[in-house]
């Protein structure tokens, strides 16, 4: 099956419950069903980040693939990078249902799953499973369970355990779902978490570069110490930007009060605004990836334009189907050609 015959298939899948379809979708996608993205990517689409060869730089974002249990179908469906996770030291059930909602007059999602996941001995078993070499970047998605965490000793573990088969690994301490995970993107605790995570770092053979993954809602104060904890230290990057807790007076759908992460097309404004002071701030230490109402060859550009060397789908996926990751590529490239861009990289932070 094409990508563009399993797109069309979207609407009955829409049909079901949110995530009864989620997890349909996962499974067809096992099965093989949706399909690979078969042509070439655009050589101008090509880009160097975090010391590793990107072919395009439209990844998947976590969280739609919690339990990597179909990252290399996710992959053949033409991201430049799959993000699998977020993986916690222990399973949990996470939230209780409904926790997923869709918001279709606003193109967007809200979530409260609250880090439903297998555990990291499944997750890491499923990754070192995978038949290499893998047809796009690999990352890992790591956190903290909801009780009994200690994230000072719980990152840096769950790091070295995906460390053998990740390609990189993002912390995730930004998530609205998980009581408390927030407060440890203050600066005394964030500079704890990672100097603990480096640390374990620099006794492993194998060193993927470590990502923070943080949130839209951060008063500028906090941006600016986060920005600077992350620079001093041997972070690579950060992901700007998780889900926001806000709820914009735009939002038409009934679900638009549920409790959760909000994603999608109305979290790209804020997103991209945000983007655009992390680079000012980081100035060139970090390589920042863009998420957040990402859904277009030109939402992916004001990405890149605002600071961005990758980018990040979810929301936009879950609606667009496989299709999706082909179009958002074609007319990326073609937007590049139109402005006389000769790579990508010349293009990042233009407008920021």
């Amino acid at each position: 099956m094409r990508p563009a015959i399993a797109s069309a298939l979207m609407p009955l899948v829409r049909g079901m419950n949110p995530e009864g379809a989620h997890n349909l979708s996962l499974h067809a996608l096992r099965l093989g069903l949706a399909g690979r993205d078969k042509g070439p990517d655009d050589l101008v689409l090509a880009v160097r980040a975090l010391g590793l060869a990107f072919r395009n730089p439209v990844g998947l974002a976590a969280g739609f693939d919690k339990n990597a249990v179909a990252v290399l179908p996710l992959m053949r469906l033409g991201f430049g990078f799959v993000e699998a996770g977020t993986a916690t030291p222990r399973p949990q059930a996470g939230n209780p249902r409904p926790r997923l909602f869709r918001l279709p007059e606003d193109r967007a999602v809200i979530n409260r799953f609250g880090f439903n996941n297998e555990g990291i001995a499944a997750f890491a078993a499923r990754l070192a499973a995978l038949p290499r070499p893998l047809p796009a970047v690999l990352g890992a998605n790591i956190g903290i369970n909801k009780e009994g965490a200690v994230p000072e000793r719980d990152i840096p573990a769950l790091y070295a355990a995906v460390a053998v088969q990740a390609d990189y690994v993002t912390i995730n301490v930004s998530s609205p779902n998980t009581p408390g995970l927030r407060d440890l993107q203050g600066e005394a605790r964030l500079a704890a978490i990672l100097d603990a995570t480096l640390a374990a770092r620099a006794e492993l053979p194998r060193r993927p570069p470590v990502l923070v993954k943080i949130a839209p809602d951060l008063a500028e104060g906090a941006v600016e110490a986060i920005v600077g904890t992350c620079a001093d230290r041997d972070v690579a990057g950060l992901i700007v930007s998780n889900t926001t807790i806000a709820r914009p007076d735009t939002l038409r759908s009934i679900h638009r009060a549920e409790a959760g992460g909000l994603s999608g097309r109305p979290l790209f404004q804020p997103s991209t605004e945000l983007l655009r002071r992390v680079h000012r701030l980081s100035r060139g230490r970090l390589t920042l990836i863009g998420a957040g109402g990402v859904e277009s060859g030109e939402t992916a550009y004001a990405k890149i334009k605002a600071g961005a060397t990758l980018v990040q789908l979810y929301a936009a996926f879950a609606y667009g189907g496989p299709a999706l990751v082909g179009r958002i590529k074609r007319d990326l490239a073609a937007l590049l050609h139109r402005d006389g861009v000769k790579t990508l990289s010349d293009a990042i932070g233009v407008e920021a």
